[in-house]
């Protein structure tokens, strides 16, 4: 008797564990472990009953459980953050939630074909070959580049299960019904496309597709000049990953919204949190981090889950909602740091808890150095870019803070935290000296979100600065009222500017717009 489930096999009888039709090397008692699990799917299977099955009673310490756990996840190709096969329940235990069926094995080895892999807890995406209708299958190559670029940018999205170029390639060559792909590969989206060449000239355009419901997502199109072949396919990967990584987060917080909450995971409740931090206001960020901490819950190693918990924070300081301000940033920083232990590797974890540590611990080196790390283990996360824009500009790197604000928006210029860029130029043109441009940036921002307390303060600087005395008094009005407790005294507290003719010039703006001393 043998027990499937995705690409893997339990071979009963021998005792082996088959992963892609290889037999994955496991020690006895994760052996055990796993098959208990699959035995028992039906229900949550507390820790008590697995060292009782596993160990027969036997005293068995919390980290032993864990790793065996982790073992488990590893050789069936799970993980903490995916829980796609063993998914951890909240103070019960954990469950085996893979779609397995039993089948008869002959000679120790099943004779069925295994079941179409499940979907991952996940998104999960597919990038299909892109059809070349230039009519020059020399042109195949370079198609085919792009769709491989496009693979290994979107792979480098921890949060994002990756089909792997051999299996969607498989598709070349082939008309395929998308609904059909997604079954077969077992993933939610699909990616398709075409690469047409006039001249010079090369166009391509991409579509995203729900392959669970034939829904269409996003559709899109670029062009450029078949120069520098190498420098046109990083930029049409740029684009099409900087459209794409939103879109899927989008789709993924609307599908997560329509869930019932008994049913929520800790990926859902992450994502309801990022939903909930993207409206910025004052009224939505108490639910943004509750939903972090029911992540955090769900999941106690979900490293970001603790980061945009951290990040929260940072977010009530710079806003002036902080009610209780030591706490608030020990705990912020506490989070941080604990997202860092908890994987190295994640750059969104990188990314919201480096900014919170620059900001809240006040170390602006160590806060860019974990930026630097999360753009070098994903080069297109424009959070990454535009926080490290802030941080550099902070610490009076204002040229290196604007090529990193264009840099994001050029990236992903639909992108929900884009007035968060915007206003990251306003501060840059301001320390510059440029009042006008200043004042234009935050015009935008402010118009985005107008409780954005720097947007203000920016806003009423930059205009009194130029000497639009009206215009700097209305939105000294508007400042005074989101925070009324700001004083020129605090404003070294409030924005860890370290270069003192960078504060000079905020101060002389906002002095001038009537904020007291």
């Amino acid at each position: 008797m043998s027990l499937m489930f995705d690409d893997c096999v339990i071979d009963l009888d021998r005792r082996e564990l088959l992963r892609a039709s290889q037999v994955v090397a496991t020690a006895p008692q994760v052996f055990d472990l796993l098959v208990y699990l699959a035995s028992n799917r039906e229900r949550v299977v507390s820790r008590d009953d697995l060292i009782a099955a596993v160990w027969a009673g036997r005293i068995v310490s919390e980290s032993t459980l864990a790793s065996h756990i982790n073992a488990v996840r590893k050789a069936v190709g799970d993980s903490g953050g995916q829980q796609r096969v063993i998914r951890t329940v909240a103070r019960k235990g954990f469950r085996f939630v893979a779609e397995a069926r039993e089948v008869d094995s002959h000679d120790g080895h099943p004779s069925a074909q295994p079941p179409a892999p499940a979907l991952p807890a996940k998104p999960s995406i597919a990038v299909l070959p892109f059809v070349n209708l230039s009519g020059d299958r020399e042109q195949d190559y370079l198609a085919d580049g792009v769709v491989e670029d496009v693979i290994a940018a979107l792979s480098q999205y921890r949060w994002l299960f990756v089909v792997a170029r051999n299996s969607s390639f498989t598709y070349k060559g082939r008309a395929v019904d998308v609904k059909q792909v997604g079954r077969e590969l077992g993933v939610r989206y699909v990616l398709e496309g075409s690469w047409r060449k006039a001249n010079d000239r090369v166009r391509i355009t991409g579509q995203l597709i729900d392959a669970t419901t034939g829904a269409h997502h996003w559709a899109g199109r670029f062009e450029g000049v078949l120069g520098d072949i190498f420098a046109l396919q990083d930029r049409i990967t740029e684009s099409v990953v900087g459209a794409i990584a939103p879109e899927l987060e989008r789709a993924e917080i609307e599908r997560a919204k329509h869930k019932p909450t008994e049913s929520l995971d800790a990926y859902d409740y992450y994502l309801r949190g990022v939903a909930e931090l993207h409206h910025g206001s004052r009224e939505t960020i108490g639910p943004a981090l509750s939903f972090f901490h029911r992540a955090i819950e769900s999941d106690p190693d979900f490293a970001s889950a603790h980061a945009m918990a951290a990040w929260c924070h940072c977010w009530r300081k710079i806003n002036g909602w902080m009610t209780d301000r030591p706490g608030e940033i020990a705990e912020g920083i506490r989070l941080a740091r604990r997202a860092m232990e908890l994987d190295k590797g994640d750059a969104v974890a990188l990314t919201r808890s480096g900014h919170a540590i620059a900001y809240l611990a006040r170390d602006l080196e160590g806060g860019i150095a974990l930026l630097d790390k999360a753009l070098v283990l994903n080069p297109n996360l424009a959070a990454a870019i535009f926080l490290g824009g802030f941080l550099r500009l902070w610490r009076g790197e204002t040229d290196a803070a604007i090529e990193h604000f264009a840099r994001a928006m050029r990236l992903s210029p639909l992108d929900p935290e884009l007035y968060r860029m915007q206003v990251g130029m306003a501060v840059a043109h301001l320390f510059m000296g440029r009042f006008d441009t200043a004042s234009s940036w935050a015009e935008r921002g402010f118009r985005d979100l107008p409780g954005f307390l720097l947007a203000a303060a920016i806003l009423a600087a930059s205009h009194a600065l130029a000497g639009r005395v009206a215009e700097a008094r209305a939105a000294m009005d508007h400042l005074r009222r989101l925070d009324p407790g700001l004083r020129l005294s605090n404003i070294a507290e409030w924005l860890p500017i370290q270069r003192p003719q960078d504060l000079a010039i905020l101060l002389d703006g906002l002095r001038r717009a009537g904020l007291p001393e």
